[in-house]
């Protein structure tokens, strides 16, 4: 049988990042989180973390968090099923933490919707959502370290349901001042490589992928690192450059006319999916359902 409190000290490390702060959530001492993990490595016969600034979990530890995660959704579903199921200990029950892969743009934009949603309806739940570009969020559910992702990719990781949110429309916009500035003869090859374009992060590939449909070839850009959704567009409004930017999230300042599209009419469809594990506990599944319905409705939903 594994030990239990040991493996609550583990996920807590790896969650927290030291034994110091995961001491603290446990509310024991530091040498008594230590102790533990150190007892469940030498059952384990390997080392489950890498000791550092965070300490960040092996791949066996990852197997092992993933596990307790697992256990803490069905006994949070045994709970539901069995009300009185360890009632008068007069202990309260541990949360569960489900996990959960978005691109930047959906959390800036419809998802925040569903996190609430399910979060009010699951008070013993929490969610630790980790942000990547929608091409790689399907690379943390297959790797383990999610249980579910908002993915642009259709076809589901082994294991796992992929079910169609709708499309991310994005738009190509700019500062009414930048377009007459750098684009006063036109968007073309020869404009958009003089250009300075934002771009989120080393993945974003929007810009590039909408350069290549207007050009009909590749066309290096110069680029502004933005790695924030809302300062994208401050970054646009104020004239530093061009950028692909949701259309919902930029609607407002193209009709007041802060913003104005390169080439009208033509966005960048982005197609996104959920995929969750295919055995899914009801804890996830009604995750599941409260994405489907933001994404579905309400101001920022995918068309």
């Amino acid at each position: 049988m594994l030990d239990y409190a040991a493996l609550n000290a583990l996920a807590a490390v790896v969650r927290e990042g030291s034994f110091e702060r995961a001491a603290r959530a446990l509310n024991v001492t530091p040498s008594a989180v230590s102790q533990r993990v150190k007892l469940l490595e030498e059952r384990t016969g390997g080392a489950l973390l890498v000791r550092g600034q965070p300490c960040v979990a092996t791949e066996a530890g990852l197997q092992l968090c993933r596990h307790l995660e697992r256990v803490g959704m069905l006994e949070h579903e045994l709970r539901d099923a069995l009300p009185a199921l360890g009632m008068g200990s007069g202990e309260a029950h541990e949360r569960v933490t489900v996990r959960v892969a978005v691109n930047a743009d959906s959390l800036a934009t419809w998802f925040m919707a569903a996190a609430a949603a399910f979060s009010t309806q699951e008070e013993a739940a929490l969610l630790d959502l980790s942000v990547d570009d929608q091409d790689h969020t399907a690379e943390r559910l297959r790797s383990g370290a999610v249980l579910a992702a908002v993915t642009a990719l259709a076809e589901p990781v082994a294991g796992c349901n992929s079910e169609a949110l709708g499309t991310m429309h994005y738009v190509a916009a700019a500062s009414p001042e930048f377009v007459k500035r750098h684009f006063a003869k036109g968007v073309g090859a020869r404009t958009l490589a003089s250009a300075p374009s934002l771009v989120f992060d080393r993945k974003d590939r929007l810009q590039a992928r909408w350069v290549r449909r207007i050009c009909h070839r590749n066309v290096e850009t110069p680029r502004h690192w933005i790695p924030s959704p809302n300062a994208f567009v401050e970054a646009a409004c104020a004239g530093m450059g061009w950028g692909m930017h949701p259309a919902s999230m930029v609607a407002d300042a193209i009709r007041e006319g802060t913003l104005m599209e390169l080439v009208p009419g033509s966005t960048l469809p982005v197609p996104l999916y959920w995929q969750q594990a295919r055995a899914a506990p009801q804890l996830l599944k009604r995750l599941g359902a409260a994405v489907r319905a933001a994404a579905t409705s309400g101001p920022h939903a995918l068309a």
